[in-house]
């Protein structure tokens, strides 16, 4: 009987792996239309301690330009490429409204939704790196539709959602070191 239920369990973990895996960095092929900035650090420079885990743990302020005139919406991802299991999402938010130009020191874009990152907690998680320096993407992506997906939604479903929907996209990069 413990054979079989162990059976049972390795058949329902491989099947959960047939889907679609979610992509490394959503939308590469869309064109690199938005200019992503903060006021907080230029691009390739290093993200200010208060914005990290050694620190007030809060988001930086961000603008963007260039969004295409017909956005439905946009969606903001936050990741670490670097991160030693791979890349690791600090922050997801959707459906932030197009004419939405940033976001504030601390906030979320107005209108938008957070959903759970790679911790599965729905906000900022900050710059935490185990060793070494590492670069943090702050990504804003125009998207042809509004992508409604559930305040639970998997990770994986909200990348590939925003993958799919994508016109345009914009990066800020940020360095942290611990």
């Amino acid at each position: 009987m413990r054979i079989a239920g162990v059976a049972l369990v390795v058949g329902v973990l491989a099947l959960a792996g047939c889907g679609k895996d979610a992509p490394a960095e959503p939308a590469t092929g869309v064109p690199a239309s938005i200019a992503v900035t903060s006021t907080a650090f230029a691009t390739g420079a290093a993200i200010p301690e208060q914005y990290s885990c050694k620190g007030a743990n809060t988001s930086p302020p961000l603008a963007w330009t260039g969004i295409p005139g017909d956005a439905a919406a946009l969606a903001l991802v936050v990741d670490d490429p670097d991160a030693p299991g791979g890349t690791y999402r600090h922050w997801i938010v959707v459906d932030i409204p197009p004419a939405t130009t940033g976001a504030r020191q601390g906030q979320p874009p107005a209108g938008g939704r957070q959903l759970p990152n790679s911790a599965g907690k729905a906000g900022y998680d900050g710059p935490c790196p185990p060793s070494g320096t590492h670069h943090y993407r702050f990504t804003v992506y125009a998207l042809r539709h509004r992508l409604d997906l559930a305040q639970n939604a998997a990770l994986d479903q909200a990348l590939q959602a925003i993958d799919a929907a994508a016109s345009a996209r914009g990066q800020l990069v940020g360095t942290f070191a611990h």
